[in-house]
């Protein structure tokens, strides 16, 4: 990169590392974003400035360098889980499980989240600043290229992405972006927020072979269901440690407007999440409140997911493809999305 004139007010950015990774961190006056652009451009912070609060969770094993270390023991699960850091994935071709599609193998959540990206400065002023990653496919032959940005006195990140197919054939493929909550913002009480008509799918079996909180694998109305004693429950709020694991399929947003806020029970401050749902229709809802004793938790985590995506469900691309919700992108197509991640309540 580089030499720029540097600022220290306003919107400013500056590239640096973590534990090794190429890193890109934008900031204004209320918040702090970074993208480890060695590794998927995962956003690892998302600090809300007054309060010192980070929305963005931190997983039990933290960051870790991909290029320092290596699974102990290889497979196309560990390749994304061990060097997992929480926080926010952007996640193609394949979402959810490893999986085999058109001759390719795929890990866990695919492969551009493994990758480096490029980085473009486009804004460097004390108003806004925007930086443009991309990444080219190994196995798939598509691009991503994405615009992040800031403006100055908004407590909020703007994408505006574009997803295309550089291959002369039709391809197939799964896109999302796979954002966590957890400590120290997300806490017993919360409640997660969704327009009205929402239709919640559960996954067909237990998450990691765990009890369910639902009865049956059965569709509701957003957000009361039914748990394992016949009772009803109200999913939008965050429930206890020790909570059974779930995973729920989310869609049916009005008008294509995809949205969902969670707020925390002792203040008004919560984070706001709008994407175009026309494009990725659906919210994955995965729940994890240690209940998971076992690889790769170990009843360690207190989190969820809420998970914009184009397809379901999570055993990967096949099952996609099968149930007629996986992207189908023809030669030379591209796709547009934009996504913007509020702070909300105080700023």
């Amino acid at each position: 990169m580089m030499h720029r004139p540097q600022r220290n007010w306003g919107c400013r950015l500056h590239e640096t590392d973590l534990f090794g990774i190429r890193t890109i961190v934008l900031e204004n006056e209320l918040i702090r974003v970074s993208f480890l652009t060695g590794k998927g451009t995962d956003l690892v912070e998302f600090n809300y400035k007054p309060r010192d609060m980070d929305f963005s969770w931190l997983a039990p094993g933290g960051i870790r360098n991909p290029l320092a270390m290596h699974s102990t023991s290889p497979d196309p699960l560990a390749t994304f889980l061990d060097v997992y850091p929480g926080g926010w994935q952007e996640v193609f071709p394949n979402a959810g499980a490893p999986s085999q599609w058109a001759g390719a193998t795929y890990g866990q959540h695919g492969e551009v989240s493994a990758l480096p990206w490029d980085v473009e400065i486009l804004e460097d002023i004390d108003d806004q600043v925007a930086v443009r990653f991309s990444v080219r496919g190994i196995k798939i032959p598509c691009s991503i290229a994405k615009v992040v940005r800031l403006r100055s006195g908004r407590a909020a990140i703007e994408f505006d992405e574009q997803l295309t197919n550089d291959s002369p054939v039709p391809v197939d493929a799964m896109w999302g972006h796979h954002i966590t909550f957890g400590k120290p913002f997300l806490m017993p009480g919360a409640r997660i927020q969704l327009p009205d008509g929402v239709t919640a799918q559960p996954h067909e079996a237990a998450v990691e072979g765990n009890a369910r909180r639902v009865a049956t694998s059965d569709a509701f109305r957003w957000p009361i269901g039914v748990n394992p004693d016949g009772i009803d429950e109200d999913f939008s709020l965050v429930p206890e440690t020790g909570t059974a694991s779930e995973l729920f399929y989310l869609s049916g947003f009005p008008n294509d407007l995809g949205r969902y806020e969670i707020t925390r029970p002792d203040s008004e401050l919560g984070i706001r999440v709008e994407w175009d749902a026309s494009v990725l229709p659906y919210l994955w809802y995965w729940q994890e409140f240690g209940a998971t004793r076992g690889y790769p938790w170990y009843g360690r985590n207190f989190n969820i997911g809420l998970e914009p995506n184009s397809s379901y469900p999570t055993s990967g691309l096949p099952d996609a493809v099968a149930n007629g919700s996986a992207l189908r992108l023809s030669p030379g197509e591209t796709r547009s999305l934009r996504l913007t991640a509020t702070v909300t309540g105080e700023s």
